[in-house]
């Protein structure tokens, strides 16, 4: 009985420090953000674990005024990365999950696709780096570096198999019987999916679209190589803000980190009652 409690103590106990490990990049962003300039530069040659004085200057630089921008470390203001990441990410996940959920809604039910599925998995097992630098000479060709529509045709093909599969899966989950029955009833194929099934993948099509908006979202490697300025997203903007003089900016980085989470957590406080039965669905079965 002692050796099951001492078990679970350490049990509990490297469970703590996992998640304090885990975490610990998360509290120093957060309090990077919030540190002057003092506090997060190297000259000190101190390391400050919290902020000694808060302030808001970090997140006030990212977003220069025309009229203070000559003052202001950072000249460029991270509002366009921002509108750019938004409207690019938004449409490329659209394109892969409107594709994704009829691809795998085909494969799940009527085993469509040959060795389609296979296909769109090998395109996830391919490192980025592997396959951006023809993709670059692709698209210098076609004129589609730095543009919106060149962005959103490589995330959208490059989430397209996660997508796919992992709507398979929520369809698995789902009694056959429920279509065939709507078939029966004078239901056509599309229209037994549109009213039957759909409404019971809500869930599914919550999470998967969640989890494909934070893979486009996160995105720093193809961005970096396929932007330039016109269109440059956030991640390459934050990677932009080190000066001459002062080297990298960790104060306004982590201020604008924690301004590039807004939008992924509005998605998934927006979808969060689709969200709870998206990620447990097909987890019990009788």
């Amino acid at each position: 009985m002692v050796q099951k409690l001492y078990v679970r103590i350490l049990k509990y106990a490297l469970i703590v420090i996992l998640a304090l490990i885990s975490f610990f990049p998360v509290y120093w962003t957060i309090t990077m953000a919030f540190k002057p300039f003092a506090e997060w530069t190297s000259a000190t040659g101190k390391i400050f674990w919290a902020p000694n004085h808060l302030t808001l200057k970090n997140f006030k630089d990212v977003f220069p005024s025309t009229t203070g921008a000559f003052f202001s470390p950072i000249p460029e203001s991270a509002l366009p990365p921002l509108i750019h990441s938004f409207v690019i990410v938004v449409v490329a996940t659209i394109i892969a999950m409107v594709v994704g959920v009829l691809a795998a809604y085909g494969v799940s039910r009527y085993k469509k696709g040959g060795q389609l599925p296979f296909f769109l998995l090998q395109l996830r097992m391919f490192p980025p780096i592997a396959v951006i630098i023809p993709i670059m000479i692709m698209w210098a060709f076609l004129r589609m570096i730095d543009t919106w529509y060149g962005m959103v045709i490589i995330y959208a093909t490059v989430t397209l198999p996660f997508s796919t599969w992992l709507m398979k899966t929520f369809y698995d989950d789902i009694p056959r019987e429920l279509s065939e029955a709507a078939v029966v009833d004078g239901y056509t194929d599309f229209e037994a999916f549109k009213k039957v099934v759909l409404p019971l993948a809500k869930g599914g099509i919550a999470s998967t679209a969640l989890f494909v908006f934070i893979l486009n979202w996160s995105d720093f490697l193809i961005a970096y190589i396929i932007t330039d300025k016109d269109w440059a997203t956030i991640p390459v903007h934050i990677n932009k803000l080190q000066t001459a003089l002062v080297g990298q900016l960790y104060g306004p980085k982590a201020a604008l980190a924690l301004i590039a989470l807004i939008p992924p957590v509005v998605f998934g406080i927006l979808i969060q009652k689709y969200l709870v039965r998206g990620l447990t669905f097909g987890a019990i079965k009788k």
